[in-house]
C-alpha cells in the first residue's frame, strides 16, 4: 500500500490512515487514488469486518490540496482514473461501502475532509478536533454531499450557518449538534475508535451488512434526489482557478487561526 496511506487489520478491524502529514492530509490526485484504493481492498477482505478510517496528527484532513486545485483542478474531479479501480476517491467509497465505516477526526476537518468525515457511518471526535467547510471561502461548490449530510447531521439553520460563514467547530460543539457520537482526549481517540469497531466486528456480520444496508437505502430515499441536484450544479459550475490561487494563502491562514 502507498506510503500515503497506511492501513493496519486486526480482529476484524481495518485501520486506515491518510498519512500526508506535512500537507494536512489535502486531498492531491495520489491521495485520493491512494485511499480510495484502500478502502476497496478493505470492502474486498473477507477478514475485514468494519474500517476505522483516520488521519495523521495533526489533522483528519484538510480538504483538497489548494495548490494543485489552483493549478488546473486535477483533484477537483476525484483522482479519476481508468485503471479498473472501483471508486476513484475515498468519499466516494464511503457512501458505497457495504461495511461500516467509524471516522476518527483527530484534528482539523475541512471542506472536502469534512465531506469524507460526513459519509462516514458515524464519529468520534477527538478534543482537538475543528470541522469547518470553507467551500464559499474558497470559491468552490460542494460535489461530496456537503449540502445534504451537513444539514441531515446538524440541522438546516447550522448547516448553512457553517458553509455561508466558513466558521468552524470544536468538538464539544460538534458533540452537542449531533454531529460526532462522542468526544474524547486525544490519546483515546483511536482506541475509543476500535473498542467500537470491535463491538461491531463481533456482531453476526450478515446482519451488520443487513443492518447498514438499510439505513443507507432508507436515507437515500429521501436525500437522494437531493445527492443527485448537488452533482447537476457541481458539474456545471465553473471555477475560477487564477481566483483560487490568489486566495489560497488568505484561505490557509484564516482556516489556521481557527484550529
Amino acid at each position: 500500500m502507498s506510503e500515503l496511506v497506511r492501513v493496519e487489520t486486526s480482529d476484524g478491524v481495518c485501520t486506515v490512515t491518510l498519512h500526508r502529514p506535512e500537507a494536512r492530509n489535502a486531498l492531491n490526485t495520489a491521495l485520493l487514488r491512494a485511499s480510495a484504493a484502500a478502502l476497496e481492498a478493505a470492502e474486498g477482505d473477507d477478514d475485514v469486518a468494519v474500517v476505522v478510517l483516520t488521519g495523521a496528527d495533526p489533522a483528519f484532513c484538510a480538504g483538497l490540496d489548494l495548490k494543485e486545485l489552483a493549478e488546473g483542478g486535477a483533484n477537483l474531479v476525484g483522482g479519476r482514473t481508468d485503471d479498473g479501480a472501483r471508486w476513484s476517491n475515498p468519499i466516494q467509497a464511503v457512501w458505497e461501502m457495504t461495511k461500516p465505516v467509524i471516522g476518527a477526526v483527530n484534528g482539523a476537518c475541512v471542506t472536502g475532509g469534512f465531506e469524507l468525515a460526513l459519509g462516514c457511518d458515524f464519529l468520534v471526535a477527538s478534543d482537538r478536533a475543528r470541522f469547518g467547510d470553507t467551500h464559499a471561502r474558497v470559491g468552490v461548490t460542494p460535489g461530496g454531499g456537503m449540502s445534504v449530510f451537513l444539514p441531515m447531521a446538524v440541522g438546516l439553520r447550522k448547516a448553512k450557518e457553517m458553509t455561508l460563514t466558513g466558521n468552524f467547530v470544536d468538538g464539544a460543539e460538534a458533540h452537542r449538534l449531533g454531529l460526532v457520537n462522542h468526544v474524547v482526549p486525544h490519546a483515546e481517540l483511536m482506541p475509543t475508535a476500535q473498542r467500537l469497531a470491535r463491538d461491531i466486528a463481533g456482531n453476526d456480520r450478515g446482519a451488520i451488512g443487513h443492518l447498514k444496508q438499510l439505513y443507507d437505502h432508507n436515507a437515500r430515499l429521501t436525500v437522494g434526489d437531493a445527492l443527485a441536484h448537488e452533482h447537476e450544479i457541481f458539474g456545471t459550475y465553473r471555477v475560477d482557478f487564477d481566483a483560487i490561487e490568489q486566495r489560497r494563502q488568505s484561505v490557509v491562514e484564516r482556516g489556521s487561526s481557527q484550529h
